[in-house]
């Protein structure tokens, strides 16, 4: 299977996602080095509020990597550099937060998010990111809700306030 890359949807829509949260996307060019990238190209970056990405970046990547900036506070992202963080808790919530992301973008939704995941080789304890979204991610689901990032109904919250 074949993962889902930048060039393959709507940069706009991408782009007005993550101003959402008062984030910033930034396209490298192909080829080029890929800022923050803490798994190398093509795997998205960050740097501040900032979400680098190239053409043949993984959508799944760059949604994983902007939900890490939309679980910080905005005076914590000022500091983010390549390297998120180091909590658990918090990881799990952004593998669960990225999906529902992928679902505010046009063509992409969880479903696609949930199956790119399982191609690019993220690993969960029942065998697949659906299972882990759908049956093993309560302790994230809550995270995310006492954020306020996702819904009672596990769905993606509205920003709070616009940023």
């Amino acid at each position: 299977m074949t993962v889902l890359r930048l060039r393959d949807i709507s940069t706009d829509s991408v782009v007005a996602l993550l101003e959402r949260y008062g984030l910033r996307l930034e396209r490298v060019a192909d080829g080029a080095p890929i800022p923050g990238s803490y798994w190398g190209e093509p795997e998205a970056g960050l740097v501040g509020s900032t979400v680098y990405a190239r053409g043949d970046t993984p959508v799944h990547s760059l949604l994983h990597e902007a939900a890490h900036l939309v679980v910080l506070p905005p005076e914590r992202r000022a500091a983010v550099h390549t390297d998120a963080t180091d909590s658990i808790e918090e990881e799990d919530a952004v593998c669960v937060l990225q999906a529902l992301l992928g679902d505010a973008l046009p063509g992409v939704g969880a479903a696609r998010v949930l199956a790119d995941m399982d191609a690019w080789g993220y690993t969960f304890r029942l065998g697949s990111a659906r299972a882990y979204f759908e049956r093993d991610a309560d302790a994230a689901w809550a995270w995310l809700q006492r954020a306020g990032l996702a819904t009672p109904e596990r769905t993606l919250a509205p920003p709070a306030t616009p940023l």
